[in-house]
């Protein structure tokens, strides 16, 4: 197998994307190729009309210990004004970017320890599920650094302003249990019984009218980015594309003849 493709192991099954971070060892700190993987992966599953849903997970005890900055290109020579930047944008704020950009449902099965640039992997998704021993850190500060990967725009989304404040300020471990009444989580469930979870949420996502979904994922995400006529205005497009797709048609026809429709992702 390729050593990179050992590293992101993937499969699909009944319509799901399972994306698996395989670093064990390193608490699987994301690599520069590890996340080009994943971004392209993500990528393909927008466009591979067989994939319905996607689950990034990973193996071990750690969800994402975040960047791994070792596995990054060398660059060489002294670093100029704008490398930093142009780094971070052509690298965590990407994959973060693909996530929040991927035309399907993205489920975040979190299994332990998600820090810094994993942190935010796992909150970018549309669904955290998370393991009882599952942490959340916002690692920067405890470095002396500012938060990336889109952390200052996720968090006051999810939490408020004061809250995502605090917890990049102290840089304290976020238990499963505190993070799911912060907002931040979804459901907890057991360690043991997270995989199942995650194929129960996903493959039951798979299930679901694909395109509707992606629309929704797209109107949700934009929508406290924009001011109401904005707003609305994509809703009403959103409806008009949605329309025109066969699961749309399947699903008033369901209503009307008493039946569960069976959508197909079309």
């Amino acid at each position: 197998m390729d050593p990179l493709h050992s590293l992101v192991l993937h499969a699909t099954d009944n319509g799901v994307s399972w994306i698996t971070l395989n670093r064990p060892d390193a608490m699987n700190a994301v690599t520069w190729d590890q996340r080009e993987r994943v971004i392209s992966l993500l990528g393909a599953a927008s466009a591979d009309p067989a994939v319905r849903a996607v689950v990034i997970t990973a193996t071990g005890k750690g969800f994402c210990a975040g960047a791994d900055l070792r596995g990054a290109p060398a660059t060489g020579g002294e670093r100029v004004a704008g490398d930093v930047a142009r780094t971070i944008r052509q690298g965590a704020q990407r994959l973060i970017g693909a996530v929040l950009d991927c035309e399907k449902p993205v489920i975040a099965a979190v299994n332990g320890t998600a820090a810094g640039l994993g942190a935010h992997l796992a909150l970018a998704c549309d669904l955290v599920l998370a393991a009882e021993s599952a942490r959340f850190i916002e690692v920067f500060v405890r470095r002396g650094l500012v938060p990336d990967g889109g952390g200052a725009y996720l968090l006051p989304r999810l939490v408020g302003p004061q809250r995502a404040k605090e917890l990049m300020f102290f840089g304290d471990a976020l238990g499963a249990a505190d993070a799911e009444r912060m907002g931040l989580v979804n459901r907890v469930v057991a360690d043991t019984a997270l995989a199942a979870t995650a194929k129960e949420w996903a493959e039951r996502l798979a299930a679901g009218p694909t395109r509707a979904i992606a629309l929704t994922k797209q109107l949700v995400n934009a929508s406290l980015d924009t001011d109401r006529a904005t707003a609305f205005a994509a809703e009403a497009w959103a409806q008009e594309i949605n329309m025109t797709t066969r699961d749309a048609t399947e699903g008033v026809a369901g209503f009307v003849e008493r039946r569960t429709p069976a959508y197909r992702g079309l």
